[in-house]
């Protein structure tokens, strides 16, 4: 009767909603939630949101997971392949503990190679291409296939997003 962490997809703009009804349910679940101060034209309110945006946790056996499918406001569950990804119990200690101790966190964009992306700043805006090569925590290399022609360029990752992932893993 081992329970482990899996990570589950919630629908769109549906964490809560998944959290909610996991623990309804009776299944442990955690949502990592962010605040920030948010100001309107009229006001300033402090703001709940999902560390990672449609992802959640779950602890339960893994041969009960149909349970996690089949709750409201869950997608699906995170695999390798075809076997569900377990996320190690410290993993999910570790980012309570930074949520906890009041850590400025940034969700940030997870590139790895052969990933699909997508120009979103700067004069390539709107260009298309597959990520080549990691150049540190910041920057990275894509290639861009242009009049039957390969092109590197070397691009900051804040000017770049997922559009495609060659894994469907997180964590």
């Amino acid at each position: 009767m081992l329970k482990n962490w899996i990570v589950v997809r919630s629908k769109p703009r549906s964490e809560k909603i998944a959290y909610a009804q996991l623990k309804e349910k009776g299944i442990e679940a955690y949502l990592p939630l962010l605040k920030e101060r948010r100001k309107w034209s009229d006001r300033k309110k402090w703001v709940e949101f999902p560390l990672f945006s449609s992802y959640l946790f779950a602890k339960i056996e893994i041969k009960n997971s149909i349970f996690v499918l089949q709750t409201n406001g869950v997608s699906s569950l995170v695999k390798f392949g075809e076997v569900i990804a377990i996320v190690q119990d410290e993993v999910v200690h570790a980012i309570k503990l930074a949520i906890d101790g009041g850590y400025q966190l940034t969700p940030a964009e997870y590139f790895i190679a052969g990933n699909a992306v997508e120009v979103i700043e700067g004069p390539m805006r709107g260009v298309k291409g597959i990520v080549a090569q990691l150049k540190g925590k910041d920057r990275l290399v894509i290639k861009i296939d242009a009049i039957q022609q390969a092109l590197s360029i070397d691009i900051d990752t804040r000017f770049i997003k997922n559009i495609k992932r060659k894994s469907d893993t997180i964590l």
